[in-house]
């Protein structure tokens, strides 16, 4: 239109040369952040936190400044995983994030509470709003990747990142049973309704080593992913097993200290996402 000042959020025309309002919010003048990749599950219990921690030690390792956002509120975990207790500080410019020993930048809901046991019964919008704030309000210094563990489902706060961060690639994390081909392609769809790419799937606990012999044991039976993968025209980025070294060092807050050498596929995924 002749009339036109581009300002769309102010205009009640139905044009065709409309534009979508964009709902991504705006990162704290004092921050820096490169890449977000969010780590996401279609369902509890598959070890998602887990993942998210090994990836941003995998990473750190690589010389990559890494910060690991904790967008599971209602769950927060990774505060333990690297054995931070409370963030660096705050003034008027923003809150400074927890550091690891390592220097990962870590920031959670449990580093605000006065007691990590109390729980956070917040409704959704709530939750969804203490998420965005994570992003909004917190330093973030010089991050070349910024590591979103989110709840599990397609529920707010999922919704809340993948529209308020510029979110460059979604890892999922599964397991090998059944229920996985529903469970998967739900994730996947919701990354498609909101223009985010799936860089591929994380199948954990995929089989147990028996420390005698070596022999690899499918304890949750034989894995779905790769059929289900094959189907949605994604790839299998790296097979992780049950370790009960992993989970001790995960309730030590050592983390840290974890081999993450079956995470170089991710890797690489993660560095080729633009």
């Amino acid at each position: 239109m002749s009339s036109c000042n581009g300002n769309c959020s102010s205009c009640s025309s139905d044009c065709g040369d409309r534009k979508a309002e964009s709902l991504l919010a705006q990162l704290n003048p004092r921050a820096s952040v490169k890449k977000v990749i969010a780590v996401v599950s279609g369902k509890g219990g598959v070890g998602k936190s887990t993942v998210t921690s090994m990836l941003a030690v995998a990473m750190a390792r690589k010389g990559k400044r890494v910060g690991v956002l904790d967008a599971d509120i209602t769950g927060p975990s990774a505060p333990t995983a690297f054995g931070v207790n409370e963030c660096q500080g705050a003034n008027e410019d923003g809150l400074y994030p927890a550091l690891s020993r390592t220097g990962i930048q870590v920031m959670s809901i449990n580093l605000l509470l006065d007691n990590p046991g109390d729980p956070v019964v917040w409704r959704g919008p709530v939750i969804a709003g203490a998420v965005k704030q994570f992003w909004t309000d917190v330093i973030w210094e010089d991050v070349d990747y910024l590591f979103v563990d989110m709840p599990p489902g397609t529920g707010d706060v999922p919704l809340t990142v993948f529209q308020s961060l510029p979110v460059d690639g979604i890892v999922i994390v599964t397991s090998p049973q059944d229920l996985v081909s529903m469970i998967v392609t739900k994730a996947v769809r919701m990354a498609e309704m909101m223009h985010i790419p799936v860089l591929g799937f994380v199948e954990n606990y995929a089989y147990l080593e028996c420390p005698d012999c070596g022999k690899k044991i499918n304890v949750f039976g034989e894995s779905h992913l790769d059929r289900v993968a094959e189907k949605l025209g994604l790839p299998v980025l790296a097979r992780l097993p049950i370790d009960p070294k992993v989970a001790e060092a995960y309730d030590n807050g050592q983390m840290e200290s974890v081999n993450t050498e079956l995470l170089s596929g991710v890797l690489d995924a993660i560095e080729k996402a633009e």
